[in-house]
């Protein structure tokens, strides 16, 4: 599952409309309607404040409103690409100043998506991951290897203790398991002490294709 781990803005203008996109992260609707509400408060004056949301890994919750423009061409196309985007427990509003000229369905349909899309980009997405958390104890006489060796395999040390010897807590991907328990075993010569060893899950950078 993708999600929004710093939320974008954007702001695009078509025949002098201005179309102003800005997302949240959310976990339920509740939660997206107050984001929906602080946004209409700060545009007050626009005459449209269009909204999508989708929520839940499996985008169990989905609902998206036109807020006066015509039917279908504001919170549709922003819900389609929120959908595509495959970003999950997020909202959107896109707020337009109206600037004179009537811009038609068509015209509609690409801006608003435009503006979310466009805004998504500006976005820093992460990817949720099946990963394993691994605590290891080795000796300081060890420590370097063992860092290198991490590194090279692209593991995570989340935490770091140093007593008598040293208690690393790494965190990587779940496929990397049997890898990563070889090499430590290789480079300490069988002297690292796996602790203890469970299951996570976490996020990663991504980008949206």
């Amino acid at each position: 599952m993708k999600v929004l781990l710093k939320p974008g803005t954007a702001e695009i203008v078509e025949k002098k409309s201005r179309f102003i996109a800005h997302l949240a992260s959310v976990s339920t609707p509740e939660e997206a309607n107050a984001f929906f509400e602080g946004i209409k408060k700060q545009y007050w004056d626009a005459r449209h404040n269009c909204t999508a949301y989708v929520i839940g890994k499996d985008a169990s919750f989905t609902r998206c409103n036109d807020d006066g423009e015509p039917a279908q061409t504001a919170g549709l196309p922003m819900l389609e690409v929120l959908l595509h985007s495959e970003v999950r427990n997020v909202a959107v509003v896109v707020t337009r100043y109206f600037g004179g000229t009537l811009l038609g369905t068509g015209g509609l349909i690409r801006a608003y998506g435009q503006a979310v899309k466009e805004a998504l980009l500006n976005s820093e997405i992460g990817e949720e991951i099946e990963g394993i958390m691994l605590t290891i104890e080795v000796e300081y006489t060890q420590l370097g290897k063992v860092q290198y060796s991490l590194a090279q395999l692209q593991v995570e040390t989340v935490d770091s203790v140093y007593e008598q010897n040293v208690i690393l807590k790494l965190r990587f991907r779940e496929e990397l398991l049997g890898k990563v328990e070889d090499e430590l075993i290789n480079v300490t010569n069988g002297q690292v002490k796996i602790k203890e060893k469970e299951g996570c899950s976490f996020f990663i950078n991504s980008t949206l294709a």
